[in-house]
């Protein structure tokens, strides 16, 4: 990844969370989709797709892709919603035209159990990111145009998963990468089961938001957990020791931290002793974006450059101060959101621009 691209994506990661704090300074616009789709599909995505394309440098295609995602965010943002929903079909193509190239357009290697457990994570990262644009589609058109389905959760603010979702997993894929050479019994039964609950488990979670059911989402949501932390054990005990290692491990931390706040937020509408619900469904986004996701993108784009010239544990100490305390502080105190920022820029920069064993122009 040359230095030009880390910086525009450096620069557009560092927007989004800026956004992110935006209320504290204009209280009267609702800044949340560009906060939201501006770090999940406008970095998240392009991240996504140059990986998948394997390039040093990102393809044309790539860079369509993040200048549009770009325009789809301020097109939701500013509810102009016709050029969006023509943005979001030019974005499916793009995702599109890759996984087709790079897998196939049906799934079928998530039935085969001799391909790796990486390839499935990566091929449904794919194939989620283009679910996650129609339904994007589908959400404006039945809210702004047709009401076909009368529901509050069938919308677009809905469906920040759809794009979040698919960060996870290629996150994923390239933990499991590091252990498919693994040929023991027990990991192979595992790594298949971790790869159906995840899968399955967030798209029958996401349904039963649909549906409003917080006994159900609390029952997926145990699942998940379990899958989670099974995933942690399985890096653990067979992931290569080597520097991307210590920030993956940090990421999957991140992952349990986030599930263990959204089940809090689940079981606060059954316990008689609540917390402020926003406050705990803020901590839960914090840590699912600028934690756990931004562990694994982080790591995605210096994957071919490690081991990178940094102190890890210091680095790593900085994102969890970063994502665990300042940014949570920085939605409600003006200050800590300005530290904040500088914090996260500083990551950031330490892990993209730190000197690696290959040399790029």
């Amino acid at each position: 990844m040359n230095h030009y691209f880390k910086t525009g994506i450096l620069f557009t990661m560092t927007l989004a969370l800026s956004f992110g704090f935006m209320h504290l300074f204009v209280p009267n616009y609702n800044f949340e989709r560009l906060h939201i789709f501006l770090f999940n599909l406008a970095s998240g995505g392009t991240i996504l797709l140059y990986f998948s394309e394997g390039r040093d440098h990102p393809s044309i295609f790539t860079m369509a892709f993040w200048g549009l995602s770009i325009c789809y965010a301020i097109f939701a943002f500013t509810q102009i919603y016709l050029p969006a929903i023509v943005i979001a079909l030019i974005l499916f193509a793009l995702v599109e035209r890759v996984r087709i190239r790079l897998f196939s357009f049906f799934p079928h290697q998530f039935f085969d159990r001799t391909i790796g457990v990486s390839k499935k994570f990566h091929h449904a990262s794919l194939l989620c990111l283009s679910m996650g644009l129609i339904f994007s589609i589908l959400a404006i058109c039945n809210h702004e145009y047709f009401l076909l389905i009368q529901s509050e959760k069938f919308q677009l603010d809905t469906f920040f998963l759809g794009f979040s979702f698919p960060l996870s997993l290629i996150t994923l894929s390239v933990m499991f990468s590091l252990m498919d050479n693994t040929d023991t019994p027990q990991y192979k039964l595992l790594s298949e089961i971790d790869f159906w609950a995840i899968n399955l488990g967030v798209i029958i979670f996401f349904i039963f938001i649909l549906i409003g059911s917080w006994i159900l989402e609390l029952f997926i949501s145990v699942i998940l957990l379990i899958a989670v932390c099974s995933v942690l054990f399985l890096y653990i005990q067979y992931g290569h020791s080597h520097q991307p290692k210590a920030f993956l491990t940090s990421g999957i931390v991140f992952l349990i931290c986030t599930a263990l706040t959204g089940i809090a937020y689940i079981v606060n509408y059954f316990s008689p002793i609540t917390v402020d619900k926003t406050m705990l469904l803020r901590f839960h986004t914090i840590l699912s974006l600028y934690g756990w996701n931004l562990s694994g993108l982080a790591v995605i784009c210096r994957f071919k450059d490690f081991p990178i010239q940094l102190h890890s544990k210091s680095t790593i100490a900085l994102h969890w101060i970063t994502a665990g305390i300042l940014a949570p502080l920085g939605y409600y105190y003006p200050f800590f959101s300005v530290v904040a920022i500088i914090t996260y820029a500083c990551f950031l920069s330490m892990m993209f621009f730190s000197r690696g064993v290959r040399a790029h122009p």
